[in-house]
């Protein structure tokens, strides 16, 4: 029997219109595939909601989409609205949504195809076989501390941002990540700053209480600049990542070199299991890679980072475990028949966005 479920489509700035249309094409073709019906609901967010409504995002809009099975995003952002003096930014919409649907982690997997090991820029022999879940904590830290202000005295100008952290906070994404990691290779290594900030000196106390509830799971605490050197020298040890907010922003960015190009990485932000007693959760699924102005609208962008957020989507949303795989081993094939765009392609000629979009949907196959 199929799956029927409504996704909301939120295409954004930049590239994200270009990638949507590639993921909207591959829907179309999982659909088709395995004879599912999805119903997709298209809303503004970014500068795109800048632009009409005079906001990064309605309310009204937030709560479309969280009436929605999923939401997939593809980009905010881009030099029009770039004033860092401006009350309304197209980032404010994303943080917005991800707070109105109550989502405090996001998973970020890092995984090195074996047919691109050679297009990366850190070593072959140091990437071959990585494969790495960042899981970031969304909801607090110095992104979301008060006060966060600018201001004027005798001696120049001066501003203050606050880092806070609570327990409650720190628990329940450590717990996702433990969770995670039980169906993985059983090690997380939790990253902070704990020799210098009493958030960390927090957070590592309460990430290590949390353990006692996953004795099948090994524990690595990591200072964030060790980390940093860890990731281009020895990325293969580490299997589950968790982090806080900021250093988790920082951290996924640096990774993506690994996989040889920050188009290929996909995310989703999710918040707590439904409560149908299932293990599927809402999730916000958008690829790493930000609007990209500086290729918008000349078909460039690589598709594949939101082709796999959205077979992210189908599997953690939606529970189609099959349809999620078959995405993954469409992204796969078109890869190694050398169907990629210029960011990935070595020597295989470059193509356009909707070319690799194509191929991939050519590739998705329904049988076992």
């Amino acid at each position: 029997m199929g799956c029927s479920a409504t996704i909301a489509l939120l295409p954004g700035d930049g590239v994200g219109p270009e990638v949507m249309v590639e993921a909207r094409r591959i829907l179309d073709a999982v659909g088709e595939r395995f004879g599912h019906a999805f119903r997709t609901v298209d809303l503004l967010i970014g500068g795109a909601a800048i632009d009409e409504y005079g906001m990064a995002l309605r309310p009204e809009d937030a709560a479309v989409a969280g009436a929605a099975d999923a939401a997939l995003l593809g980009a905010v952002g881009g030099p029009r609205w770039d004033n860092p003096a401006s009350k309304v930014r197209p980032e404010q919409g994303l943080l917005a949504l991800r707070k109105a649907l109550g989502l405090y982690a996001n998973l970020r997997p890092v995984t090195v195809f074996p047919a691109l090991e050679d297009t990366s820029p850190i070593k072959q022999d140091i990437v071959r076989g990585v494969d790495i879940l960042v899981v970031r904590e969304l909801t607090g830290g110095l992104y979301f501390g008060r006060p966060s202000r600018q201001w004027r005295e005798r001696r120049g100008r001066a501003a203050v941002d606050t880092l806070v952290y609570r327990e409650h906070e720190v628990a329940r994404v450590a717990r996702l990540a433990f969770e995670l990691a039980s169906g993985r290779r059983r090690k997380v290594a939790s990253v902070d700053k704990a020799n210098v900030l009493s958030t960390s000196r927090l957070w590592r106390s309460v990430v290590t209480e949390v353990l006692h509830d996953f004795p099948d799971v090994e524990l690595e605490h990591v200072l964030v600049d060790a980390m940093a050197m860890h990731l281009v020298r020895g990325p293969r040890r580490f299997d589950v990542i968790v982090t806080e907010n900021m250093f988790g922003d920082i951290l996924t960015d640096e990774a993506s070199t690994l996989a040889g190009s920050i188009g290929l990485l996909p995310s989703s932000s999710v918040g707590a299991p439904r409560a149908d007693g299932t293990e599927r959760r809402f999730g916000l699924y958008e690829p790493i890679h930000g609007s990209a102005p500086d290729i918008a609208g000349q078909g460039r962008a690589n598709p594949i980072g939101i082709i796999l957020s959205l077979a992210m989507l189908l599997r953690t949303s939606l529970g189609l475990e099959a349809e999620a795989a078959a995405v993954e081993g469409a992204v796969v094939a078109a890869i190694e028949d050398g169907v990629r765009t210029a960011d990935i392609a070595g020597s295989s000629p470059a193509r356009s966005t909707s070319e690799v979009g194509q191929a991939i949907a050519e590739r998705i196959d329904a049988s076992p």
